[in-house]
């Protein structure tokens, strides 16, 4: 009997998790664009840390998007690191391989690659409060200590597919966008494209000669202006070789995009937006029922304003169709509408977007008194700064709520918050702190200024609805609603009022 306890002591023993004996300061969760951005900060800071990724490379949403035409819609000297700036990009606006190159570039460079546990799925996260750390449990067993928790799963990484009865019947192939399957030959097919938004506009024009017959199913229209994309010349990839002048472009680049906010927020300043995209549409379309059925009914801004310069043209070619009646249900052969029209499809693409609300909620993350993130953000994702939330002490977010942007470029937010971040942990580690918590009461001003701000922008009053909003509430949990300075200005350092502190326990 003693005997047979011992042995299932023992393999009790060898199948139980193996905790690393290391306590690291961070654990980051995913190694994409944030990921990178605050490793190299961290590296800087000379902070001990890892990065967890699920997947085999670095990248994030430009890792696994390859569909054809993949790009980026913020020009390339501005969607990329202030402190990592490149002279070799080729065009404006960079091409999906093209960036993903320069995150590789970045990783390699600042050392980043080394600190990366690659195949790695982090499966959950619970704070000890009396060890003052995180316990992270991934797939593969093993289980990492961590002072603090930064999350860098990004808004981008979950597919939205749509809810269509019988869409497991359809008998052809069927792939997401941001999955694209490059065996599927299009050539001569019958395809039908679900969506029409920022992917949808960037693949249909590539694959649109290709095909028998596309037809691309609208259920709302976008607003689209032309994309003034183009090749850097030899003079100018010379010029890009001198800081000053990288420096220079960068910068004009900036205030162009920054001074766009005023369309989002000013009445007068939109309506000529909205001119110029008609104008837009107007010139592309030669067909006045299908200009009709692709000019929006609601205010330009409100959903994201879509940036193309080739994708209205598709619509005068003889073998693409416009599709807006509803879909009523999916078959083995095809698609059929809710006017009863059947429309026959060898291949469905669907181009609908990712799960921008609850991306996070495949990590369970469990905080102080065992309350769980998912319940907390359960009527909507609410954070401090976009960063970090009251009663998850020592986590903070990455591309969190609110601190996307509806006009200037990601990056500058994403080292923004890398900034605060590392204040953070700086000022903890000065200071001995052990836990910082930040105040609810901070938290919930601070939103209530934000949801203020919003409530009279045209992202909520523009007469749509749109993956910015949650789906229940309508609440906005997705844009910055003022400046990027702005957001700049308050995350410049840590305000240590607007945390509950304790002091480090001894190691």
């Amino acid at each position: 009997m003693k005997t047979n306890v011992i042995e299932a002591h023992n393999a009790a023993k060898a199948s139980a998790p193996r905790v690393a004996k290391e306590v690291l300061d961070v654990c980051i969760i995913g190694a994409g664009v944030s990921g990178l951005c605050i490793a190299c900060g961290l590296q800087r800071a000379g902070f001990s840390y890892m990065i967890l990724e699920q997947e085999y490379d670095i990248g994030g949403t430009w890792r696994d998007n390859t569909y054809p035409g993949c790009g980026c819609d913020i020009p390339a000297p501005l969607y990329s690191f202030s402190f990592a700036q490149r002279a070799q990009w080729t065009r404006l606006f960079a091409a999906q391989p093209e960036i993903l190159d320069y995150l590789r570039w970045v990783a390699k460079r600042f050392g980043v690659e080394k600190r990366i546990r690659f195949g790695t799925r982090v499966v959950s996260a619970r704070w000890r409060e009396a060890r003052q750390a995180w316990t992270v449990v991934t797939d593969t067993g093993k289980v990492l200590e961590c002072r603090h928790l930064v999350s860098a799963i990004g808004a981008l990484s979950k597919p939205w597919y749509p809810d269509i009865p019988g869409r497991e019947t359809f008998g052809g192939a069927a792939f997401h966008s941001s999955a694209w399957d490059h065996a599927v030959d299009l050539q001569g097919k019958r395809v039908a494209v679900i969506g029409n938004g920022a992917s949808a506009i960037q693949f249909t024009p590539q694959i649109a000669p290709l095909v028998d017959h596309l037809t691309v199913f609208q259920r709302t229209p976008s607003w689209i202006v032309p994309k003034g994309d183009r090749e850097f010349s030899a003079l100018q990839q010379r010029l890009r070789r001198v800081r000053p002048y990288r420096w220079y472009t960068r910068s004009r680049l900036f205030w162009i995009h920054e001074s766009r906010l005023d369309g989002f927020t000013d009445a007068a300043s939109g309506m000529e937006a909205e001119k110029y995209a008609r104008a837009n549409l107007n010139r592309k379309v030669s067909d006045r029922q299908v200009r009709a059925a692709l000019t929006p009914d609601y205010a330009i801004g409100c959903k994201r304003l879509l940036i193309s310069s080739d994708y209205y043209p598709i619509f005068n070619r003889d073998n693409v169709s416009l599709q807006t009646s509803p879909i009523e249900e999916m078959t083995p052969d095809g698609i059929r509408t809710v006017d009863g029209q059947m429309h026959p499809a060898d291949v469905v693409i669907y181009g609908t977007g990712f799960d921008t609300q609850y991306s996070f909620a495949d990590i369970e993350v469990v905080g102080r008194d065992s309350r769980k993130l998912s319940e907390r953000w359960q009527q909507g994702r609410e954070a401090y700064l976009g960063t970090t939330v009251s009663g998850f002490p020592n986590y903070f977010v990455m591309l969190g709520p609110n601190s996307a942007l509806g006009h200037n470029s990601q990056i500058f937010m994403i080292e923004a918050q890398a900034r605060y971040i590392i204040s953070c942990l700086k000022t903890a580690r000065r200071r001995r702190i052990g836990i910082l918590d930040v105040r609810k009461s901070v938290e919930t001003e601070f939103n209530g200024w934000l949801q203020g701000r919003l409530a009279h922008s045209v992202w909520q009053a523009g007469g749509c609805r749109s993956w910015y909003q949650h789906p229940t509430t309508g609440k906005n949990t997705a844009l910055w609603p003022s400046s990027t300075i702005a957001f700049w200005r308050r995350t410049r350092r840590v305000r240590l009022s607007d945390y509950h502190t304790k002091r480090r326990i001894q190691a």
